[in-house]
Formats: C-alpha cells, structure tokens, sequence
C-alpha cells in the first residue's frame, strides 16, 4: 500500500497532532475566543457569497458526504478488497472507518460547541468536529490507498482526493453547518487516520516478516 511504512506513520502523525492541536486551541479558555474571532469572520464572508447556484452545489456535496452516501462506498471497498484477497488492505481500510466513527460521536459530546447560526440546512449534535469532513477524508484518501498502485497515478488521485476533502469542508461552512475550525480538525482526523492505518499494518507485517505480502 505504501512505498515507505515508516514516513507514513510520521505523516499521519503530523495530521493527527494537528487535528489534537486545533482541538485544544478551540476548547481551551485561552484561545478560544480568538479561534472563535477567526470563524466568525469566516462565517461571515462565506454568507456574503451566497447565491442559488453555489448553495446548491454545496447542497448536494452535503450528500454525497452523507453517512448513507459514505458507507455505501465503503461497503462496495470492503467486498472488493475481500473478493480479492487484499486482507492487509481491507484492515486498513476497515480500521480507519471503524476508528473515524468512534470519534466522532464522544469528541461532539465532550466539547458541544454550539452550531454557526442560520444554517442553509438541517444539522444535528454539536459542531466540532465535523463528521462531513471526517467521513470524506477517511474514505476519498483510504480508497485511494487501498485501490491506487503507489506511483505518479496515486498521487494524482492523492491531490484529487484532498482536493475534494477540502472542498467538502469548505462547503459545510458556507452551509453554515460548521464552524471553519470544525471542518479543518475533521478533516486532519480523517487524513491521519486513512493514512496511520495502513502504514502501522504495514511497519507490523514488515517487521515480523519482511518477505510478506503486502495484500
């Protein structure tokens, strides 16, 4: 899956810590109200940009970031890669998903950050992180991984697919779904986790035989 384990392991680490980090600057009585000044703007200027074309568009990314949208996908992935005997890789793969899922819900609940007022759409539980921008890094960069040949074809699927990831979160804060603060945490989460999976796996295998495969 990855041409380097260990530089995995260090990049999902970075994206982790940095999903930890903005965490603790919008929870923590001392930078929270100038993480809070930041979104405002934000939020701010996304709706001075308001139009029925673009509302619509980021109506329909918040669909196809949907939880019914996203594990299908998943589902599709997870038979394929058992269909052909890609063990490694549909862990990997099955890991991430599980791990992003079981943020989501006790992060909301510890921090319940209230949503942004006038949202274009309907939202439940508390704003950060955002579970759009969880599920859409988890799964755009995991299938990458798990699907792509490591090579120049992979990492132009890679920037497509944090392209797209970005776009979603940007998408939930025009919606006004999120805070931008919300959306960037959700999405360094998700990016840490797509990659930290394989990579551990990965380093494990090599590491109790490194002739194994890498299915």
């Amino acid at each position: 899956m990855l041409v380097d384990s260990r530089r995995g392991l260090v990049v999902s680490g970075v994206l982790l810590a940095g999903a930890g980090l903005v965490g603790l600057l919008v929870v923590s009585p001392a930078t929270a109200p100038a993480v809070q000044a930041v979104d405002d703007e934000v939020w701010r200027w996304a709706g001075s940009l308001r139009s029925d074309g673009t509302t619509s568009v980021a109506v329909a990314l918040s669909w196809i970031g949907s939880a019914s949208v996203n594990w299908a996908l998943r589902a599709v992935a997870m038979v394929l890669l058992a269909w052909r005997r890609h063990w490694l890789r549909l862990a990997a793969f099955a890991l991430a998903v599980l791990t992003s899922e079981l943020f989501i819900g006790p992060v909301k609940a510890a921090t319940d950050r209230p949503r942004p007022p006038g949202a274009l759409i309907e939202t439940t539980a508390a704003s950060f992180p955002s579970g759009h921008a969880i599920a859409t890094a988890v799964t755009a960069l995991g299938l990458v991984l798990v699907f792509a040949p490591p090579g120049p074809s992979r990492w132009w699927w890679e920037v497509h697919a944090v392209q797209f990831t970005a776009v979603m979160a940007l998408s939930r804060v025009y919606l006004r779904a999120h805070w931008l603060s919300d959306t960037l945490a959700g999405a360094l989460l998700g990016a840490g986790l797509a990659l930290g999976w394989p990579a551990l796996l990965m380093a494990l295998r090599h590491r109790r035989d490194p002739t194994a495969s890498t299915r």
